[in-house]
């Protein structure tokens, strides 16, 4: 007979004990214990144990069919690109993000080119079948092979999805989701975690593409157990503020491609159009012959694009210098303001400090140092860059300006833009041979690179 028993679940990372902790023992968070009753039936789990022949027979490797990886497209390029070249077939893909930021009409503008050639279920638990419709005609998608089911319990989805048998099913969102035999709520971290376990086999049993939306909590990580993301196979952010026109979507976890990849979409009244060009996207409305404005050449993944810096100085009204950083780690921003002043002779101790990303792109890379620096030392003396220069280059803390990758990539973005000139470091000097078009001008250090920039 089914039991059933009381279990305090942590919210963050699925740790579950028989007594309640103020602070989880697992990782560390504060009141994150919640209380949950699982029912559980020990005779029924150990059925595949306690059976002759019960459960799947190890196989030697040499006995493994090897196959390619079966991909197709989901009819929009960026997303193709942050998935590694397309979906592939039985895997299982999460996609998040903040309320509001776009998933759903991302998903049902993939299902209008998913739907041309095979059968595509979306199963919503958030929405009725009615505001799906308003949705669809909006984004002008009419498929005959778009199937919409509105349900919550898991074992009904799975059973007309098995009727069915899509190519792509989409799940819409996993904390909706209720497996009635737990007696947990829909987006516990028991339902979220049994939810997706039971997806994750009828995909991989039936070689169908599940894609699950998933909510994000108030720190911005996915709601729901931590063991999730580990679950998926790819796992897909969506970024960017929901009252801005441009989004990122970013791969923070593929089995299948690089997780370096982004895609860019700008949000208009027709749904999410794909930005082939976000360089230029970026740089538009960048304002001429301003101080404190620098542009540098970053790579995402095997993508170069151009993103502007803007960097504000001004003169602390209080005791001590106030330092915010938007688009950089605040950290190596701080890093940056001590090398300007121990290297350069910057006074920056009495001054106010702002350094901003222009377009909501978070750039984590060390090659953006040198064009912040330049950025900041652009605002403090009060002198413009030239409007068609751009640098790149990480700095070091004894002032030196480090090599980066990519730098005949970085180069040819720059020359497609139309930039005349280009402050890199001197060692990726050698490998730039026989560019012509564009004016490069290799330094060694801090100094240096501020004296170039404005002479």
């Amino acid at each position: 007979m089914a039991k059933t028993k009381t279990a305090y679940v942590c919210t963050e990372c699925g740790y579950d004990s028989p007594k309640w902790f103020g602070k989880c023992p697992s990782c560390g968070s504060w009141n994150t214990m919640e209380e949950e009753r699982v029912r559980e039936d020990k005779n029924a789990r150990n059925l595949d144990i306690l059976t002759p022949g019960g459960g799947n027979r190890p196989v030697r490797l040499r006995e493994i069919a090897g196959t390619e990886d079966a991909r197709f497209s989901t009819g929009i390029g960026e997303l193709d690109r942050v998935l590694g070249g397309g979906m592939v077939t039985g895997s299982l893909v999460l996609v998040s993000g903040a309320p509001g930021i776009g998933k759903s009409t991302l998903l049902l503008q993939a299902c209008k080119s998913l739907c041309a050639s095979s059968c595509v279920l979306y199963v919503t638990g958030e929405e009725s079948l009615a505001q799906i419709k308003m949705r669809a005609d909006r984004l002008g998608i009419d498929g005959e092979n778009l199937l919409i089911c509105a349900e919550t319990q898991i074992d009904q989805i799975l059973l007309s999805a098995a009727k069915l048998k899509p190519a792509v099913m989409i799940v819409d969102s996993i904390q909706t989701m209720l497996n009635p035999e737990l007696q947990s709520v829909p987006g516990s971290v028991t339902q979220v975690r049994e939810c997706t376990m039971q997806l994750l086999q009828f995909a991989k049993s039936n070689s169908i593409s599940v894609i699950l939306v998933g909510h994000v909590n108030k720190d911005g990580g996915i709601a729901g157990p931590k063991v999730l993301e580990h679950m998926v196979d790819a796992v897909l952010n969506f970024e960017g503020d929901r009252h801005a026109s441009y989004r990122l979507l970013r791969a923070t976890k593929n089995r299948f491609g690089s997780t370096n990849e982004i895609g860019m979409f700008e949000m208009t009244h027709l749904g999410l159009e794909e930005v082939q060009n976000p360089s230029a996207a970026l740089l538009s409305g960048r304002p001429e012959n301003a101080n404190g404005s620098c542009v540098v050449a970053t790579m995402e993944g095997t993508r170069p694009i151009l993103a502007e810096i803007q960097g504000l100085v001004t003169k602390s009204a209080y005791g001590s210098a106030r330092r915010t950083a938007a688009g950089i780690d605040y950290n190596r921003a701080v890093l940056l303001l001590a090398i300007l002043e121990k290297r350069a002779g910057m006074l920056l101790g009495n001054y106010d400090t702002y350094i901003n990303v222009v377009g909501g792109m978070d750039l984590d890379e060390p090659a953006v140092d040198l064009a912040a620096l330049l950025a900041i030392a652009s605002s403090y003396l009060e002198r413009s860059i030239p409007q068609n220069l751009a640098a790149f280059g990480e700095v070091g803390l004894s002032g030196e300006v480090r090599a980066v990758t990519g730098a005949a990539q970085r180069i040819a973005e720059l020359q497609r833009l139309g930039f005349q000139t280009c402050i890199l470091p001197e060692d990726n000097l050698p490998s730039l041979k026989g560019v012509e078009g564009i004016r490069l001008i290799p330094v060694k250090d801090v100094q240096n690179a501020i004296r170039k920039c404005f002479e």
